[in-house]
């Protein structure tokens, strides 16, 4: 398959995925009959944004930022997406696999983080992504971040997740949780950023095709598992002591994605948007 098809096919898929997603968030404000019910549903507002406006060595390609605020369910939830293209500078060509040689790149993906009003429903991130250099490889996974981690929650999170990747490989599952685990640590804290999932990234078996089918995999599994987890809770009362709690987490979660996120900095080393790439980010948070 032609580099061009593959790169149209990826990026066609992340705005379908996007679609499906924010259908079933507005789904949930829809039915919520919890503490927030007199709320008006929330909603996503969509923004565009253009690479060609984002400063000094920006070069060509957007996105589009999905933002719902203040609704019943979700306080701030963002499913953004983008495909960008450039050169990358060459300093950080050398961190980039096969860029060295020709620091040209494109990437496309969709990237989403939600935090709840209610400190009972996990918060979440998830991102998938494809990326060319002079190779290519996909890369991404989700993660289940609660302020008051449920077993039963963690354990199906991780059980959907692991039938979705024994579907593609036998040691998929192990490897990516395993990465996952390693990868979302905050050391400085020296505890993990939340309950974990899978991380995978530079992934590039051979077969296109397989990859690919992966990846959807792993998105549609997250638009599965994650939205039932949030139906389990969202018509739970809570306490002020168990927002407290959430807003502290909020904190540790906010220095990760600061300090130690590769997403953030490849956005920000790339031109990307900066509202987009610090969608991240909690609405509110708290340090103790």
């Amino acid at each position: 398959m032609d580099i061009e098809v593959k790169k149209q096919k990826a990026a066609e898929w992340f705005f379908d995925l996007r679609n499906q997603i924010c259908a079933s968030f507005e789904a949930i404000e829809d039915d919520n009959a919890g503490p927030l019910k007199d709320r008006a549903p929330g909603r996503f507002e969509r923004k565009s944004w253009d690479r060609t406006n984002q400063g000094d060595g920006a070069e060509g390609g957007g996105g589009t930022m999905s933002i719902m605020r203040g609704g019943r369910v979700f306080e701030k939830v963002g499913v953004n997406i983008s495909t960008v293209h450039g050169t990358f500078t060459p300093e950080f060509a050398k961190s980039i696999p096969g860029a060295e040689e020709d620091p040209r790149f494109f990437a496309t993906g969709i990237s989403l983080v939600a935090h709840m009003n209610s400190p009972r429903v996990p918060a979440v991130h998830m991102n998938t992504r494809f990326i060319t250099t002079t190779q290519s490889w996909f890369g991404g996974g989700a993660d289940l971040n609660a302020p008051l981690p449920n077993a039963t929650d963690t354990a199906d999170f991780h059980a959907a997740f692991k039938a979705s990747c024994d579907r593609h490989g036998p040691d998929y599952y192990e490897r990516f949780k395993k990465w996952c685990d390693e990868y979302f640590y905050i050391p400085h804290r020296n505890r993990a950023r939340g309950e974990g999932g899978i991380f995978y990234d530079r992934l590039a078996t051979g077969d296109w095709d397989a990859d690919f089918a992966f990846t959807q995999d792993v998105g549609r599994t997250f638009n599965e598992i994650y939205p039932a987890l949030v139906r389990r809770h969202m018509n739970e009362e809570w306490t002020a002591e168990e927002r407290e709690t959430q807003l502290e987490y909020r904190g540790y979660y906010a220095e990760f994605n600061l300090v130690y996120d590769r997403g953030t900095t490849f956005g920000l080393k790339t031109g990307g948007n900066v509202e987009a790439i610090l969608m991240s980010l909690p609405p509110e948070a708290k340090w103790p």
